[in-house]
């Protein structure tokens, strides 16, 4: 009996360091449409020989491949790199939360040859596993835990200019997650070491995959208590409060830092 059955096609996250290989098409109606590519489609390059071609599973259990190249490829009519961050604006919402899963695994395969435990190259054993052949030493793909808070203060809410941003806009005060803490001790003592400020009713809002490099995102909604603003300065280049009527420019859509602000501006 003939198999009907069709395969379903696979999409392919080309990666050089944080730069994502994407396909220009043109449609019927003239305009520049751009999408991550499929396995039905002649890629520009081919993976080398010895590299590890990743199969990612996507939460909609879907299969994705990743691998990544030594060298930048050279743009086209068809073919374009973008940055990771950049790509948001180009491909659809879930094309961008795949590359971002596709670019961890890549981050974690490459900083994992080595058993940290006694230096033996480590060996795959599972898609998001591998294990020393020497002490046993298993490694998974390391999660930094970090958290991010919007502070009111009445009609105002806190925005800071952090100096490790891209670009010119406020955003919240955010920081990673220590040993021993509670999230929200994280959220107390970060808003306390970058602003000075006491903060009170502390409540979760929500979380974010942040793969740059491989981050997740904690939002919380807290209110001002008390203090005056003393930055510090090694982190943070500017602050203060500000009214919905003042908004400097702030995070772009991708961000829960911005979903967090409109859903104040919204309430």
């Amino acid at each position: 009996m003939e198999d009907t059955e069709k395969q379903v096609p696979e999409q392919w996250f080309v990666f050089f360091k944080d730069q994502l290989l994407l396909k220009r098409e043109i449609t019927e109606k003239g305009e520049v449409k751009y999408c991550v590519p499929y396995d039905t489609d002649i890629l520009p390059v081919k993976p080398a020989t010895g590299d590890t071609v990743h199969e990612v599973l996507l939460p909609s259990e879907v299969t994705v491949r990743t691998f990544a190249v030594e060298q930048l490829i050279t743009e086209t009519e068809e073919w374009m790199m973008i940055g990771l961050r950049d790509s948001y604006e180009y491909i659809t919402p879930e094309e961008y939360k795949a590359a971002g899963k596709a670019y961890q695994i890549l981050y974690w395969d490459q900083h994992s040859r080595f058993c940290p435990s006694c230096g033996t190259p480590t060996e795959q054993k599972e898609p998001i596993m591998k294990k020393c052949p020497s002490c046993g030493y298993e490694i998974y793909p390391h999660i930094a835990t970090a958290i991010i808070v919007l502070i009111r203060r009445r009609e105002e809410i806190l925005l800071v200019r952090g100096r490790n941003f891209r670009g010119t806009f406020y955003g919240l005060v955010a920081g990673f997650l220590e040993p021993g803490e509670t999230l929200e001790q994280c959220v107390q003592r970060e808003v306390m070491e970058e602003t000075g400020l006491k903060v009170k009713n502390i409540t979760y809002f929500g979380n974010q995959p942040w793969p740059y490099p491989s981050g997740l995102m904690a939002g919380f909604i807290a209110d001002y208590e008390s203090g005056e603003i003393k930055l510090q300065e090694e982190e943070i280049s500017a602050g203060a409060f500000y009214s919905k009527k003042n908004l400097p420019e702030i995070p772009r859509k991708l961000s829960i830092a911005r979903k967090m602000i409109d859903w104040w501006i919204d309430n």
